[in-house]
């Protein structure tokens, strides 16, 4: 019998209401579905629903920062921003690598990190991600774009988050995608609730982040049609851009290497309900180095220092407050 895989594994799966964990990357090389007894060397987290009963919080995490050379940084800005001169993007999110220095493994980051979407790969990378990709329950999906980040340290940051003209442009622009990417698969889609703030607290600091929760109807046959439903809305437009396809476009040209699985997504079905995030907050083992991805995105309005400063803000693990 021929193996079945990716997104049509997906809705064979969704068919019988048969559970599974999945994780995609950004480029859509690589759809991976497991039923649970498939599982080997990979511990996830999603919102509570874990394959595992390893307690958490026990270690202290240390991560020194490196910087990527503020020039590399700028010649990949300075594409991203004549591409916006020329009307070929309207919001790009540009990332990078940046080398850092860990006194722990990355099954210790996994273990006492503290995000909703948690996932340890092989002792290839881990992820901690606060961002939701999209839910599916009782036939509404929804999605929760992040768009605007302020470290909380700075005298009255939420306010300055929230008065920035150049984080509500590039959240009016994404709330816009989300909207755009949801009706392709769904009815009645809305904003229900534009721009709240969050707090995201490590180890060393507090960020601000503002996102939407946008939503939308979808047929009770959706079961049959998970894997058509994400082939249909990936990659995620919050950590690409608009337009999408030209955006992805210029982002492999800047960025100049594959993203991989930084930026794709991670999710699980339950047989009822479907749950999956966006794989920000990313460290990546390359033989004895480790890299932190981190991002931003860029617009009209922005500023080079300041979105190299944000990249390196983002450089950080939220931990357990006992740690």
């Amino acid at each position: 019998m021929t193996e079945i895989a990716g997104f049509e594994k997906m809705n064979h799966l969704g068919a019988s209401r048969t559970p599974f964990f999945f994780m995609i990357d950004f480029e859509l090389e690589n759809i991976n579905v497991f039923k649970l007894d498939e599982l080997d060397d990979v511990f996830f987290d999603v919102n509570g629903v874990k394959n595992h009963h390893i307690p958490y919080g026990q270690a202290n995490i240390k991560l020194e920062k490196g910087r990527i050379p503020f020039m590399d940084y700028k010649k990949s800005f300075d594409l991203v921003y004549k591409e916006l001169q020329y009307g070929n993007t309207f919001l790009l999110n540009l990332t990078s690598a940046t080398e850092i220095k860990l006194n722990n493994s990355l099954f210790d980051i996994f273990l006492n990190s503290k995000a909703k979407y948690k996932l340890f790969f092989k002792d290839e990378f881990v992820c901690f991600s606060p961002e939701p990709f999209i839910k599916i329950d009782n036939d509404i999906i929804s999605s929760y774009p992040m768009k605007g980040t302020a470290n909380a340290n700075i005298p009255n940051a939420a306010e300055k988050l929230i008065a920035n003209e150049k984080e509500l442009s590039e959240h009016y622009t994404i709330v816009d995608l989300i909207r755009n990417d949801l009706s392709i698969v769904a009815d009645n889609v809305r904003v229900s609730k534009f721009r709240y703030l969050e707090t995201i607290a490590s180890n060393n600091q507090v960020l601000y982040q503002l996102s939407s929760k946008i939503e939308g109807d979808l047929s009770s046959e959706w079961h049959n049609e998970i894997g058509s439903i994400l082939e249909k809305i990936l990659p995620a437009g919050s950590i690409s851009g608009a337009p999408k396809k030209k955006t992805v476009e210029i982002i492999q040209a800047a960025e100049n290497q594959k993203r991989g699985y930084y930026t794709g997504i991670m999710g699980y079905y339950n047989g009822v309900t479907l749950d999956a995030g966006v794989m920000i907050r990313f460290i990546e083992k390359k033989g004895d180095q480790y890299f932190y991805r981190s991002g931003g995105g860029i617009t009209f309005m922005s500023d080079l220092n300041s979105e190299y400063s944000e990249l390196i803000d983002k450089i950080y693990v939220p931990v357990f407050r006992n740690n």
